[in-house]
């Protein structure tokens, strides 16, 4: 069988293969864990990962039907990554209380705090760099 043969029926199992496609991506993952290790660089290995993943699916290296029905998987289990943080707050009854909402209401005000100086700086500098491109007539 050829190369070509041979890339051919892989692609088509990789397709086909929900597992499979899941350890393609955590492949991606090791790789920019690895990454990250060798070059020191301060980006986790997930990120970097995803970074390589992404620019092989922009480069037509790797296509979705490749990563989609493993990554619909991973999307549809996504809630077992929250459970340890359900846990933690489980065994912090006061955060249920008025601590909890305290806290959440830190959180909501500095959320929303962050987006409105963000949009307001964006909308800034839009305006600066549209002047400086295009001087207002006065």
């Amino acid at each position: 069988m050829s190369l070509h043969a041979t890339t051919i029926l892989f692609r088509r199992r990789l397709h086909m293969s929900r597992l499979g496609q899941m350890a393609l991506m955590v492949l991606f993952w090791l790789a920019g864990e690895a990454l990250t290790r060798a070059t020191h660089l301060p980006v986790p290995g997930g990120v970097l990962g995803l970074g390589l993943m992404l620019a092989l699916l922009f480069s037509g290296r790797l296509s979705v039907a490749s990563t989609r029905r493993g990554a619909q998987f991973f999307l549809g289990e996504l809630l077992l990554f929250f459970v340890p943080a359900v846990l933690a707050v489980t065994d912090h009854p006061e955060l249920m209380g008025w601590v909890g909402i305290k806290i959440a209401a830190v959180i909501l005000v500095g959320t929303v705090t962050v987006m409105a100086v963000t949009a307001l700086v964006v909308e800034f500098c839009c305006r600066w760099s549209m002047d400086r491109v295009q001087p207002r007539m006065a």
